[in-house]
């Protein structure tokens, strides 16, 4: 990433089995562990060989279009993996992708971890249990917005390393670490040769933006790194994306919002799309980006319309930065990254819908795609032009259902106007196509898909007040707002963190050392400490000049904040700026504390290992009445770290005697731990921990580290009301979140919480208040959907029949209103329903002058009470045409709920 079910064998060779659900009722946590159990050295596929030709990868001998979900094993648990890898397979995926991260795989040189978050192993034969392939992309350099791009920190001081460039000390760990990747796959029979799902792997990562950095250096690199993949004998093809000097038997790919014009550095190649970035990743204090999924749409199937034939979502699944994983520079904690399944789990509506039916019109279109060399094409207009994919084929060599020669077409009409709709003449017939769209036509005359008419259900994710919790310690001193907000507790317990020197690990030398030489990036904090010594004509010079002293420090980052005495006076945010701050300071010895913090390490660029952390160059004080003080040749004490990390305060072990409760006189404090028990909520929805009232820091649940916490504020402007899909997207186009804080909920993984008794601890630099800490959870409660006669039928019918042979009834062909409730939850009412001429969108709908008076009981008898639904757009259906004449389209606004919790918690309002 810059700064990423029709296979063969498929499920029927798989064992599955089901884990009983134990269920906590009545403010308990509901545990539900389940998915497919995978057994060593199982064969997922008969075993087959990838190849490629200059249309497609070949599995078996046939050529594929391929759909692939990118999700990143480590920024989910476990639990969440067999339900992430479900639904990616239910939108109509055929392949799962994903970065490997070296410094979560090899924490310390020669010491591996492939558990927990980081089984690699498992998330792939996971894949592979659901009848999906893998793409595999080891790098060992991944970017994606994580720590040092995915680099060990102990990489940089290995002697004389270079990274990414032809250094010696850098291909030996590189190749080394590769090398454990790959042999690991193949001991785990887990290569498409094998019977394993890898049908693809990658070296590098984006090298070509950066290789001109490097030189002749940089070229040579590039060469020995496809040399030592291939020697590796994987057996499946390799990548390199954004490598337009790519080495012969390297495919390089495209890693873009648009990827339709990209063409490989070799005809003999496919054309790749391996990052697709239907949203993008966000930085404390920015806006939130947000990409619509007409654009993405469009994107998609103009893609595959010019000639394209793997397409992977960078992000499917984005997740979260738990722990400290984030990139930087300040890199947010979530990485939703606005994907079709949002970070919790959940889907992401109408984004995964409306994608999951363009994934079905694709499926219809691959008989024709596999079959042509290359699409026919035809201008339609000054804008609109058509691709047709047509050729005589023999049925078996498709691997169709039944056998025969006859002509096979599919087509791709497609209007880049950005602005007007077009009626365009193709094959005898019109069409009209809105504007910045494409129209997918499977048998070169129906259309059954056009990436601008969304179809699919809009969910409105709510986060939603969560059952009372009761604290097992202080249950007295239950919190209850007066606008029914449920807090964590009452009752917090508190102790400071020393703003002094306290470690016996300390040192003290002349000069600053750089930040990550000294931390090893073990802890996001070090503090430097020196004593400046102040005489009475210094201060008379400073009062009869009216003047005061100043700290300049020519580079600092992230985070720099300075204490004279003990008291905080100033702080600055950025990435290698100067600061120049005030001081005053008291006659005699004054002690100077600079605390410098990494909010992520640099994860994109030339060089990173160069860029490191903390205070750069020159470092003095100004306006003493002898002259500037130079003090990067003064004695300062380093310290790594912070008392509470050391002693482990998160952890409920931990036995300091220095914790006292804290009283509501007792905040906001700056540089103060916490710690609380709440019970975890009822029910399966999501959890997320609501730290608006607190400031920047850090937090922990039950020992387990849920990431970083800061409510900087976005900035005010730069958000639109309506957000224009047409035209070409960047980040900033359809942002949202201005002037509110970037992030205020952190993910709780189910797995990571008790029924009841649950450790919370905080750690808060700036201040806030642990008072109004709460636990919502997380779930959709308002879906909306909005169909028209004019719309198309649901594809899944249409793949189930033979629109090419023109088996597909009439009846096949209505388009269809679909509900559903996520997982859990029933629709327990309709909201608004109305068949006619409906105006407005999701939760803005109103009448129009046509109206069907039937249209509420109609919907709601068909929906109510129901986990999903589904209406036809007839007449027939509303008792007659309100309006003849007009189009007809149907609006239904509704609410999910849980039976369970709404029953239980108005039991609980009305006693409490």
């Amino acid at each position: 990433m810059l700064r990423n079910s029709n296979s063969k064998g498929g499920l029927g060779n798989n064992r599955k089995e089901m884990i009983v659900a134990v269920v906590f009722v009545c403010f308990c946590v509901v545990t539900i562990e389940y998915g497919v159990r995978v057994t060593e050295a199982e064969e997922y596929f008969k075993p087959f060989n990838v190849t490629y030709d200059h249309r497609a990868l070949i599995l078996d001998g046939k050529r594929r279009f391929l759909i692939s979900a990118g999700i990143h094993y480590p920024r989910a648990t476990p639990e969440m993996w067999p339900d992430l890898i479900a639904k990616s397979k239910e939108g109509g995926a055929d392949v799962i992708e994903t970065y490997v991260f070296w410094n979560g795989h090899e924490p310390v040189r020669g010491q591996y971890n492939f558990e927990g978050r980081y089984d690699l192993v498992k998330f792939v034969k996971l894949a592979a249990a659901h009848g999906l392939y893998f793409f595999l992309r080891i790098g060992p350099y991944a970017c994606a917005e994580w720590n040092f791009g995915g680099f060990p920190v102990w990489l940089r001081d290995i002697p004389g390393i270079e990274f990414r460039t032809n250094n010696e000390p850098f291909k030996e760990e590189m190749k080394r670490f590769v090398s454990k990747v790959v042999n690991m796959m193949r001991e785990e029979m887990l290569f498409s040769w094998q019977g394993g799902p890898i049908i693809l792997l990658q070296i590098e990562n984006e090298y070509g933006n950066i290789e001109s950095s490097y030189g002749k250096g940089g070229k040579e690199y590039v060469k020995w790194a496809a040399k030592m993949a291939l020697s590796l004998g994987a057996g499946v093809p390799w990548v390199m994306c954004r490598q337009q000097d790519a080495p012969y038997d390297i495919i390089d790919t495209c890693n873009a919002y648009y990827c339709d014009g990209f063409k490989p550095n070799s005809h003999n190649k496919p054309t790749i799309w391996t990052e697709n970035w239907d949203g993008w990743y966000t930085q404390w204090g920015e806006k939130l980006p947000h990409r619509p999924v007409e654009d993405l749409a469009f994107a998609v199937a103009r893609f595959f319309q010019r000639g394209g034939s793997f397409q992977n979502y960078y992000m499917y699944f984005g997740g979260t930065n738990f722990g400290r994983t984030a990139g930087g520079p300040l890199q947010i904690t979530s990485y939703d990254y606005d994907a079709p399944i949002d970070e919790y789990g959940l889907l992401h509506e109408p984004k995964w819908g409306h994608l999951k039916d363009l994934h079905a019109a694709l499926k219809l279109c691959e008989p024709a795609l596999v079959a042509a060399d290359s699409p026919t094409y035809i201008k339609l207009g000054p804008k609109q032009e058509a691709h047709v994919y047509q050729t005589n084929v023999h049925r078996d060599g498709l691997n169709l259902s039944l056998s025969e020669s006859r002509n096979i077409c599919s087509a791709f009409l497609a209007n880049i106007d950005e602005h007007k709709e077009a009626t365009v003449t193709f094959r005898g017939q019109r069409y009209t196509i809105p504007p910045w769209s494409v129209s997918v036509l499977p048998d070169c005359t129906n259309t059954v898909f056009n990436t601008a008419k969304v179809r699919a259900q809009t969910s409105v994710k709510l986060v939603e007040l969560d059952l009372p919790t009761i604290s097992n310690i202080f249950p007295a001193q239950q919190s209850r707002h007066h606008n029914g907000i449920y807090f964590v507790s009452k009752s917090w317990m508190t102790t400071k963190e020393p703003l002094s020197i306290w470690s016996k690990s300390s040192f003290t030398v002349e000069g600053i050392w750089e930040h990550l030489n000294v931390t090893k990036d073990q802890s996001d904090y070090l503090w430097y400490s020196t004593r400046i010594s102040v005489s009475d004509s210094d201060i008379l010079f400073w009062e009869e000049n009216d003047v005061r002293p100043k700290l300049t420090i020519d580079g600092v980052r992230d985070i720099l904040q300075v204490f004279v005495n003990g008291q905080l006076i100033g702080n600055a945010v950025g990435h290698w700026i100067k600061v120049v701050q005030s001081l005053q300071f008291l006659p005699g010895y004054n002690d100077l504390t600079l605390l410098t913090q990494t909010v992520g390490l640099q994860n994109y660029g030339a060089f990173i290992e160069k860029d490191g952390a903390g205070i750069r160059g020159t470092i003095k004080i100004t306006g003493f009445k002898n002259g500037d003080i130079d003090l990067s040749k003064s004695l300062w004490t380093h310290q790594v770290g912070l008392q509470g990390e050391f002693l482990k305060f998160y952890s409920e072990e931990n036995e300091n005697s220095q914790w006292v409760e804290l009283t509501p006189d007792g905040i906001p404090s700056t540089f103060t731990w916490y710690k609380a028990y709440f019970d975890g909520p009822g029910g399966l929805d999501p959890v997320a921990l609501d730290l608006k009232s607190m400031g920047k820091g850090q937090a922990w649940v039950n020992g387990h580290h849920i990431g970083r916490y800061w409510t900087r504020v976005s900035p005010k402007s730069g958000c639109k009301q309506v957000c224009d899909y047409r035209g070409a997207y960047d980040s900033d186009k359809c942002s949202t979140n201005c002037g509110k804080p970037t992030q205020t909920l952190y993910h709780v993984p189910r797995s990571w919480l008790r029924a009841s008794n649950n450790f919370l601890v905080i750690f808060e630099e700036t201040g806030g208040n642990p008072f109004e800490i709460s636990v919502k959870i997380h779930l959709s409660t308002i879906i909306c959907a909005q169909v028209s006669e004019s719309n198309y039928p649901p594809l899944q019918k249409l793949v189930n029949a033979d629109l090419i042979r023109e088996e597909v009834s009439a009846n096949n062909m209505i388009p269809e209103l679909q509900l559903y409730c996520q997982e859990g939850h029933i629709i327990s009412s309709i909201t608004f329903a109305s068949f006619g001429t409906p105006r407005g969108s999701c939760q803005n709908f109103s009448r129009g002058n046509c109206h069907a008076t039937s249209s509420m009981s109609i919907v709601s008898k068909e929906c109510q009470g129901k986990k999903s639904c589904s209406i036809k757009i007839l007449d027939s259906v509303f008792g007659g045409d309100p309006c003849p004449g007009f189009e007809k389209t149907l609006s239904v606004e509704a609410r999910c709920t849980s039976p369970l919790s709404v029953s239980f918690f108005q039991e609980a309002v009305s006693s409490s």
